[in-house]
Parts: structure tokens; sequence; C-alpha cells
């Protein structure tokens, strides 16, 4: 079970307890509010493998017609029966296609067990999605925190957290992943809910004082 609604709301109280400059945000910002998760496991890393490197138009149409070589949705069992082919001319290039094939192979004969996700904690679910072919941990990590909900990712790597993390606290430049690390040790275990703050403090316009 991801974290509820109910569940963010108390971490974000612990949170700003902890931290002035995170409760600003906090009480900017507003609760957390994650976006719903998708009804298939496979069919949110098939979603984020079509979207790599291209623009959000684009990427949607080639998603749609993809999505439209399944009868009954996006499941791995589905898409071990769709051909190369066919999965090209959904307007796949060749190297995602490969992608999406070897990670439906690996759903379903059970080395990567995305029905029973729950049963692997994040470093071991992350290095089963990372030997999938296309899948760095990034993706893995987007995947843990938002269709799981895992309480505690930390995506030291990424663009917008790192940001959101200057802005908040005045930093001239960006943390590197290894400052960021470090830093977010404080907001264990609910790295999650402050990921989830630090993105919304590059959306948001600060008000000047």
């Amino acid at each position: 079970m991801g974290l509820t609604e109910a569940e963010a709301a108390r971490a974000a109280r612990t949170l700003a307890r902890r931290d002035p400059a995170l409760a600003r945000l906090i009480k900017q910002a507003g609760p957390v509010q994650f976006r719903p998760p998708m009804d298939d496991n496979f069919a949110f890393i098939a979603r984020a493998i079509t979207f790599q490197q291209l623009a959000g138009k684009a990427a949607m149409a080639i998603h749609k017609r993809f999505a439209a070589l399944f009868e009954d949705g996006v499941t791995a069992e589905g898409a071990v029966k769709i051909p190369l082919e066919s999965l090209r001319g959904a307007g796949l290039s060749a190297r995602k296609a490969a992608y999406i094939q070897d990670l439906a192979a690996r759903v379903a004969d059970g080395r990567l067990p995305l029905h029973d996700a729950d049963s692997l904690d994040d470093e071991e679910l992350i290095s089963r999605l990372t030997e999938v072919r296309g899948i760095g941990r990034w993706t893995a990590e987007m995947f843990l925190l938002f269709q799981l909900r895992r309480p505690d990712v930390w995506p030291v790597d990424d663009y917008g957290v790192r940001k959101g993390y200057a802005r908040t606290y005045g930093l001239a430049e960006l943390p590197r992943p290894r400052e960021l690390k470090a830093a977010g040790e404080r907001f264990r275990p609910y790295r999650s809910v402050a990921t989830w703050y630090f993105y919304r403090a590059v959306d948001m316009v600060t008000p000047s004082a």
C-alpha cells in the first residue's frame, strides 16, 4: 500500500516542525496531491519509456497508438504477443520497442515481479528495474514515487528536485547529487513528501518580501 493523502499530510507536518524553510514551502504549496496511479504497473513504465526524449504532444500521440495495440489495456502479457513490427508501426523507435519487449518479457516470466512489487524493498526493486534495457535509476525512482507512492524516495539526480531545493534554501547554485543525498538524510523517512514539495517550489512563483 502506497502513501495515502492522510499519511502524506502527517509527514508534511513532521517535516515542517523539523525545518523552517521547508515549513514555509509547505504552507505556500498546500497539501500533497499525488496524481492517481495507473491501473497496471507495467503500463506506467512502458509509458515512461515511450516518453523518453520526446516532446509532450509527439510522445502522447505515439503512446496513444501504442496503447491501441492492446485489446484489454496495456499489460506485459499483452505486450509479449505484439510483434516488433507493430510496435514500430505505432511510432516507437527500434530502441524503445526493444526496451518495451525486454520489460514485458521480464515481467511476464517473473524476473521482474511488478504484480507483487510490494514484496521488494526500494533498492531491490530499483536494482531489478535497472536490469531492464532502457531503464535507469531515475525512471525506477519515478515509478516508486508516483506509481507505488513509496514514502522515502529521494531522486538526487533529478534536475527539478535540485532546483527546488536550491530555491527553497536560497542557494546560488544547484546542489550536486552527492550533496543532495547527504542533505536529504534529515527528511527520512518521508523523503518522497519532501521531493513533492521541492517539485512544487519550481512550479510556484515565490512572492516578494
